[in-house]
């Protein structure tokens, strides 16, 4: 069976974690974190590292709203 790739996102999903897939030189990258804004056609994602990965809306293959991240274990 093969995977389905769709773009499952609208800028009213502003604030809400996403995962995305995109086309770069030589293949895809992944990006997951918040989608902070979406303008003229740029989509940006603040990662969990806190930096933000600008995409193309040209460049999404794949997007979807994901559950919130779980928690990370504590520091002994």
């Amino acid at each position: 069976m093969a995977a389905r790739l769709i773009i499952a996102i609208t800028s009213q999903d502003i604030g809400a974690r996403i995962t995305t897939r995109r086309r770069v030189p030589g293949g895809f990258r992944d990006a997951v974190g918040i989608l902070v804004s979406w303008e003229n056609g740029l989509l940006k994602v603040r990662k969990r590292d806190g930096s933000v990965v600008e995409i193309p809306e040209e460049t999404l293959v794949a997007a979807k709203v994901v559950p919130a991240a779980p928690p990370r274990p504590e520091r002994m």
